[in-house]
């Protein structure tokens, strides 16, 4: 596997700033998606006014990258032909390259990098460090909102795996269920959004923030690779990822192939409802306490 710092022509799942700057300045440079967005605080679309990469483009998580919040959870996924709309009026074509950024460990951009991998187009990446990075580094930023002409895209849902809760469940038996949440809110100490607090029995708990380093940037393939085995996952476990509404988790899967342990052949799963169409369902049970090992 090659490393991160691979050129982007490989379209490797994470790219540096260094790499992204200079595929801006190419012949071809790739469609900037900017989905700042944070649980609790201020819209991502205000940051995005405020100043954002040069014709990046926002899409916003809740509207564009989601199906409204219903029983199948709070971020279900968004319909086919919504999502290709979205996709196109940002300008994504069939086989040009697209970088997703939020605003600095990953955690959402992961979302728009999954959903497009789902929606059948793999030349996709999220920059490492975020916005937070780039302009730490003294990069260009712009209030400048760019009109893109539309793309082609043409989506084909479900090219990656996704679990209902039924599914999530049996793969607790069968393989590795990861839960991306923070371990107060796995272990059920908390709930500050959804229905009722604890984890899907069984799952363990991978929280996205081991992702990154003392730098605020990703950990290493190698370093990854160690700490999901850990957690039992290897390159032949069956494994998959939930959170609170399948936002977060899909970094853990970011991480899974940055790892070299979800491939083509035996991708890693997202259970897309999450906690929070669990937690709606009462004949589904709770657990409390420490992950299993």
């Amino acid at each position: 596997m090659r490393s991160r710092s691979a050129k982007m022509s490989s379209v490797q799942p994470l790219v540096s700033t260094e790499e992204l700057a200079e595929a801006m300045a190419g012949e071809n440079p790739p469609v900037l998606v900017d989905v700042r967005w944070a649980l609790t605080g201020p819209p991502g679309r205000l940051a995005y006014q405020a100043g954002h990469l040069p014709d990046a483009v926002f899409l916003d998580l809740d509207r564009d990258l989601a199906a409204p919040p219903g029983s199948g959870g709070r971020h279900p996924l968004p319909a086919a032909e919504d999502l290709q709309a979205v996709l196109r009026s940002a300008g994504i074509s069939a086989g040009r390259r697209v970088v997703a950024y939020d605003a600095a460990d990953g955690s959402v951009a992961a979302r728009a990098w999954w959903l497009l991998r789902w929606a059948g187009h793999d030349q996709v990446s999220v920059l490492d460090g975020g916005f937070a990075a780039w302009t730490a580094e003294g990069r260009e930023v712009t209030a400048v909102v760019p009109d893109p002409a539309p793309g082609d895209i043409v989506v084909r849902a479900g090219s990656l795996p996704v679990l209902d809760a039924a599914g999530a469940e049996e793969l607790t038996e069968r393989g590795v269920l990861l839960d991306a949440r923070a371990p107060q809110r796995y272990r059920g100490e908390v709930e500050p959004v959804d229905a009722r607090p604890g984890h899907v029995p069984g799952a363990r708990n991978a929280p996205f923030a081991e992702h990154l380093d003392e730098s605020g940037r990703w950990r290493s393939p190698a370093e990854l690779a160690e700490h999901f085995a850990a957690l039992g996952v290897t390159g032949t476990t069956p494994v998959g990822a939930y959170c609170g509404s399948g936002v977060t988790a899909c970094s853990v899967l970011l991480a899974l192939e940055t790892a070299g342990l979800s491939a083509p052949d035996r991708p890693a799963a997202l259970y897309a409802g999450s906690w929070s169409e669990w937690a709606g369902q009462p004949q589904r049970p709770a657990a409390l306490g420490e992950s299993p090992r």
